[in-house]
């Protein structure tokens, strides 16, 4: 990304403390600058990612409490991608939210957060990984990822009481 002096726009990859603190309590960005990360996360999730509209700042805080590994991509001052993963650290994780903002896909960022969050220490030597996607199997299978036919996804669904 060319920034208004035509020189380019630093791309910083951020491994989060487990529980995202930085992000979560001081909205903090690239070296550990506010940079009101919180609300950027909330507006990465509202335009590029379907299934995460309408998040408010208290759920987001919460999800980030409990997450075991959090990565977010920034160029400049904007947060163009993200996820999150839990682990028991042994022999499960799932990851969870991974969204890179539209206009700088296919640059190999999904890529690169995906990987993040795969290398990080919780997570790397467990003896399962599982994810969910609606949309994004052929890419999740560029990296290693496979259908497992002889395991079947189930949901029970919940109201989101308002309280939460």
């Amino acid at each position: 990304m060319v920034n208004k002096s035509g020189s380019m726009t630093r791309l910083r990859l951020i491994k989060h403390a487990p529980g995202a603190p930085g992000l979560r309590i001081l909205g903090l960005g690239p070296n550990l600058l506010p940079s009101k990360g919180l609300l950027k996360l909330q507006k990465l999730f509202d335009e590029h990612a379907f299934w995460a509209q309408k998040r408010n700042l208290k759920n987001l805080r919460k999800l980030l409490s409990g997450s075991t590994v959090v990565v977010s991509l920034w160029r400049g001052k904007r947060m163009i991608g993200f996820g999150r993963a839990t682990s028991d650290q042994i022999y499960r994780a799932v990851l969870w939210d991974i969204v890179v903002a539209d206009d700088v896909q296919g640059q190999g960022l999904g890529r690169k957060v995906v990987e993040a969050l795969l290398s990080m220490k919780a997570i790397k030597k467990v003896e399962r990984v599982y994810l969910m996607t609606t949309h994004g199997t052929e890419f999740y299978k560029q990296i290693g990822f496979s259908n497992k036919e002889d395991q079947k996804l189930l949901i029970k669904n919940n109201a989101l009481l308002k309280s939460i």
